[in-house]
C-alpha cells in the first residue's frame, strides 16, 4: 500500500486478506458475499468465467477434489480499487502432501466487492507440484 493509504484503500486491503484466510474453509458459499453479481473471474489458460453463482460452483468443484486448501499472502499492494497478490496457493489431493503453488492475483474492486478477479499461475508447475 501506498505510505499514505486512502480509508478504501485500507478496506480493499482488508477485503481481499478476509478472502483469501475464507478458503481454508473450504465452503464455498462462504466466498459469494465478496463477489459482485458479475464478477469475472479470470484463470491464466482457462475460459473466463463469469458471474458469481458460476464461481461459486466453480470453487465447491475444487473444494470436493482438494480437501485441503490454504491461500497464503506473501505481498500485497492496493491502488485504489485495484489489488495485487503474491499467493502461495496450499492445495493437497487426497492422500497426497500439499503442494506449495505460486501464484498472482489481481483484484477489481468495485462498490466494496470483487468484479473482476486474474489469477496468473503456472499451470505445468502446478501440474508437477500436484502429482499423478
Amino acid at each position: 500500500m501506498p505510505d499514505n493509504p486512502s480509508e478504501r484503500e485500507v478496506h480493499n486491503d482488508a477485503l481481499i486478506r478476509s478472502f483469501i484466510d475464507t478458503f481454508e474453509k473450504t465452503d464455498a458459499p462462504l466466498l459469494a458475499p465478496f463477489f459482485t453479481d458479475d464478477i469475472v473471474f479470470e484463470n491464466y489458460g482457462d475460459p473466463e468465467l463469469r458471474g458469481s453463482q458460476n464461481l461459486v460452483n466453480m470453487w465447491a468443484g475444487v473444494f470436493r477434489n482438494f480437501p485441503v486448501v490454504r491461500f497464503e499472502t506473501v505481498n500485497q499492494a492496493v491502488d485504489g480499487d485495484v489489488v495485487i497478490a503474491e499467493q502461495i496457493h496450499g492445495l493437497a489431493l487426497p492422500g497426497k502432501p500439499l503442494a506449495a503453488i505460486k501464484n498472482l492475483a489481481i483484484y477489481e474492486i468495485r462498490d466494496g466487492k470483487i468484479a473482476a478477479w486474474r489469477d496468473y499461475t503456472n499451470p505445468t508447475k502446478a501440474a508437477e507440484l500436484l502429482g499423478p
